[in-house]
């Protein structure tokens, strides 16, 4: 007899902040799928998540745990709030001690959700032998604009690294973003392969560009997520 596998499915709907049904079945044999496309969502999502789960089926109250999850890593980045909705008073006492934000409609969560300020840039580049110098002047304006002068030299070497990586590894061009945010900056270098990003080994020292490893030597946190809308972006945050 063949064993039954349910399903979940996450359904984008139209909104601001970005906003998404889940509709299904939330089990063991789901947990990671759910995870998985929340995590994805967030990333295209540049001024916070709401979630309905309104039409979620909770089979065992435990792997609510997923949506804690989920609201403490994009905490960090893409730094967006992350909220659910749900009308049903039982799912609602259920995720009543998750941390996660509950509210019993859309409306009731856009008010509650902060929106704190944040400055961001971003600049297509090309694959080109000139593409790391670009993306260093790119980073010196716009450090030079939004007056964080003691970020330069990190941000710069983060930039290099990210954009090197993506030219070694992928076929595809880089796209640098930048975003300021309470103190704290991001940079972040999108392309269109899924494969992760990962440390690799540095055997010459003396190798121009040591990718992830001289990233994680200046970067307070960095990481590597997939994009639902395809490839992936490898960030990296500096604090001033």
């Amino acid at each position: 007899m063949l064993a039954r596998h349910n399903s979940v499915w996450l359904v984008p709907r139209q909104g601001v902040p970005a906003r998404a049904s889940v509709v299904g079945v939330l089990d063991q044999t789901t947990y990671a799928q759910l995870r998985d496309g929340l995590l994805e969502f967030a990333v295209d999502s540049e001024d916070g998540v709401l979630i309905d789960i309104e039409r979620l089926e909770l089979r065992d109250r435990a792997l609510v745990r997923v949506f804690t999850l989920v609201a403490l890593r994009v905490k960090d980045w893409p730094a967006v709030p992350f909220a659910l909705v749900t009308g049903r008073p039982e799912q609602r006492s259920v995720l009543a001690g998750s941390g996660v934000p509950v509210y019993p409609d859309a409306a009731a969560a856009r008010a509650a959700l902060p929106n704190p300020a944040r400055r961001r840039a971003s600049r297509p580049l090309d694959r080109s032998p000139r593409t790391s110098a670009r993306a260093r002047g790119f980073v010196r304006g716009m450090c030079a604009e939004w007056m964080v002068p003691e970020l330069v030299e990190d941000a710069e070497l983060v930039a290099t690294e990210l954009v090197e990586n993506t030219l070694r590894h992928t076929g595809s061009a880089p796209h640098l973003r930048l975003e300021l945010r309470r103190g704290t900056l991001s940079v972040e270098v999108s392309d269109e392969s899924t494969r992760p990003a990962v440390l690799r080994e540095a055997l010459d020292l003396a190798e121009a560009g040591l990718g992830l490893r001289m990233v994680t030597k200046v970067a307070k946190r960095w990481g590597s997520s997939r994009s639902r809308s395809g490839g992936k972006t490898v960030w990296a945050l500096l604090a001033r």
